[in-house]
């Protein structure tokens, strides 16, 4: 008989990349609430250090800052050697890694007559290199982590892995082609490497949130001059169902399901965590 809780995730390791991030602090606050030890992994320790003081002090598991690059292999590597002598091997990986670029974005949300003449505006103004770091940070940062943590779950066959995505990966956002686009490769990845694995009792799925306000998107989101919404953000609200942005608390269950062996039969879905945004016509 099933026992309908996360009891079988006590005392096991995650690695969280981006852990100091405000979707990755929420997902290590549940992990270490139910008892996983979890390191956090960021390029910068102090942010890590900064996120484990803020940590409930009610907390069952154990906790470590860890300083990464996700785009550097030798840096995976002695961080993955430190996460085994703290913790042992490692069971879970959660790639909360990602963001966006300014330069990567229009601010326009259509050509038109008006804009047309005005690259800075439109399509034709997009930083191509700031596009290919946004596919870098995004794809490459949770693809290479991957490659070094899972092979012990490989190994000994027991694991699982959670990409970040977003709601933005099933229907283009207006505005952000990189992020959009290396958000819908994630979900291709996760689907490819849930089959890949799948021998190997190692499972992979991905988390696609829909509307948080975060320290990458809020330059779109809140009028830096009046503190509101912008008309953008006005827009998601009208667009998202519940008429709300989310809250990172409510990732958490989503991210302990699917670890846990209550979801030991999924493998390659992409959940939507987004107030009904993705199911929602319009109309």
């Amino acid at each position: 008989m099933n026992n309908f809780n996360f009891n079988d995730l006590n005392n096991k390791v995650a690695v969280v990349t981006g852990g100091s991030g405000i979707i990755g602090i929420a997902i290590v606050e549940a992990l270490t609430q139910v008892g996983v030890n979890v390191a956090i992994l960021n390029r910068n320790k102090e942010s890590g250090d900064k996120a484990l003081a803020g940590l409930s002090k009610s907390k069952q598991g154990k906790a470590i800052a860890v300083s990464a690059d996700v785009l550097d292999g030798t840096s995976l590597d002695k961080a993955k050697e430190q996460v085994i002598k703290e913790f042992g091997e490692i069971d879970f990986l959660i790639n909360c890694a990602g963001g966006n670029n300014p330069k990567a974005t229009t601010s326009a949300e259509y050509i038109t007559e008006k804009n047309l003449s005005n690259a800075k505006e439109n399509f034709f103004g997009l930083d191509v290199e700031a596009l290919k770091d946004v596919f870098e940070l995004n794809l490459i940062g949770s693809l290479l982590p991957t490659m070094k943590f899972s092979k012990g779950m490989v190994n000994r066959k027991s694991g699982s892995i959670i990409n970040i995505s977003s709601a933005s990966s099933f229907s283009p956002l207006t505005k952000v082609p990189a992020y959009s686009a290396s958000k819908a490769s994630i979900n291709n990845f996760t689907q490819w490497l849930a089959v890949h694995f799948a021998k190997v009792n190692v499972r992979v799925n991905a988390i696609a949130p829909g509307f948080f306000i975060t320290t990458q998107n809020r330059f779109l989101l809140i009028d830096e001059k009046t503190g509101k919404l912008s008309s953008r953000a006005e827009k998601i609200i009208a667009a998202t169902p519940m008429g709300r942005f989310g809250e990172t608390n409510e990732l958490q269950g989503a991210a302990l399901f699917l670890l846990s062996d209550l979801s030991k039969f999924v493998t390659g879905v992409v959940l939507p965590v987004d107030g009904g945004f993705t199911a929602y016509s319009g109309v």
